[in-house]
């Protein structure tokens, strides 16, 4: 039987309690057809085709990776127990395996930003604080959503440069690549490591209480909210931030500005989406089943569309309708796909292929029964 920690992570079938697992499997599917909708694109806000396309940009990539903190939380929750010790060969595999998929499918032809190699480093930063009381883990996500965009804004303020966003590859230098990853890329550790430790603190909360999900849900949507207000307000009476790094970047709400506005909105809106799926899944037996499959193989799906639009969608689409219409096709193929393969095996291609090697595993496990 799969481990509960292993279908946290979409690594394998849903184990019990099915409700708690299924519906992280479903907001996981949930994040990757909206990352889809927006890499598909266009992102322009023209039209209801145009607001739908819209409407996950800057908010499903955050809840993929509040997803992936709530995943590393239940896969080493076992370290958190008395006498236990953090598993850190898994952690460094599923990091390793993460950084070279992400910088291998960022040579594709698909221009899009591929967030896995932030992935990497998130897993890798997270190690010390593994077993930190929750408080910690809160505290750290909130003063990083504040202060981690003022250093990613005061070191263009006070380098007079402006990061480029230019997202690492497999052939970059060592630097280059870390320098992207950490701070000057599409998704920099130093503003996104606050919903991933947001997302850890959340594992370590009970979410089969139907409290702790209409508490996300209200609390999220109340911060998405405000969000939006507060940078309607700034606007409203400063006008729109320019283009060059300054102060006034701070008040913007714009997806993936990197502001603690976007950060905190984006986020709220990620973890009202999750509370909702944490209430309703539950409830739909087995109506959900096509959504958690997806969820599951989310490595693999992630992987595959990236591949798909390279190769079938680019150029293009030119206009919002099509888009949607790519969109809503691609989406159903992979759902599809998702059903046939957990029909015939438990995990994905390349969920597999996380988990440790057979001898390092039992080495690691047989040098923990020695101490």
């Amino acid at each position: 039987m799969n481990t509960p920690e292993a279908a946290a992570t979409g690594a394998g079938s849903p184990p019990s309690p099915r409700g708690r697992v299924l519906a992280l499997d479903v907001a996981r599917a949930v994040a990757i057809i909206g990352m889809l909708m927006v890499n598909v694109g266009p992102t322009q806000n023209s039209g209801v085709a145009g607001a739908i396309l819209m409407l996950p940009h800057g908010r499903a990539s955050l809840l993929f990776v509040l997803l992936a903190g709530i995943g590393l939380s239940l896969l080493t929750r076992r370290a958190r127990r008395p006498g236990g010790r953090v598993d850190v060969p898994t952690v460094l595999w599923r990091a390793g395996l993460l950084l070279l998929i992400g910088l291998s499918t960022q040579l594709l032809d698909h221009d899009l930003n591929v967030i896995l190699a932030t992935y990497a480093a998130l897993f890798v930063l997270a190690l010390p604080f593994l077993r930190a009381p929750a408080n910690i883990l809160l505290t750290l996500a909130l003063a990083l959503a504040v202060f981690g965009p003022v250093v990613w804004l005061g070191v263009q303020m006070l380098t007079g440069t402006t990061f480029e966003a230019a997202p690492a590859a497999l052939l970059d230098n060592p630097v280059d690549t870390a320098t992207s990853i950490l701070l000057t890329g599409p998704y920099p550790v130093i503003t996104w490591a606050a919903p991933f430790l947001l997302g850890m603190w959340l594992g370590r909360l009970d979410l089969q209480r139907r409290s702790t999900a209409v508490r996300l849900i209200i609390i999220g949507a109340a911060l998405a909210v405000a969000g939006e207000v507060i940078s309607a307000g700034a606007v409203a009476l400063w006008g729109e931030p320019g283009e060059v790094p300054a102060l006034d970047l701070l008040l913007s709400s714009v997806a993936h500005s990197q502001t603690p506005i976007w950060l905190i909105g984006g986020t709220g809106a990620a973890a009202a989406v999750l509370g909702l799926c944490l209430l309703v899944v539950p409830r739909l037996g087995r109506w959900v089943q096509p959504l958690a499959a997806t969820g599951q193989l989310a490595l693999t799906v992630y992987v595959l569309h990236l591949v798909v639009i390279a190769v079938l969608v680019r150029p293009g689409p030119d206009d919002p309708a099509t888009g949607l219409l790519v969109t809503a096709v691609l989406s159903l193929v992979l759902v599809a796909l998702s059903m046939v393969w957990r029909t015939w095996r438990a995990q994905g291609p390349l969920e597999a292929a996380l988990r440790l090697p057979r001898g390092r595993r039992d080495r690691h496990e047989n040098g923990g029964q020695q101490r």
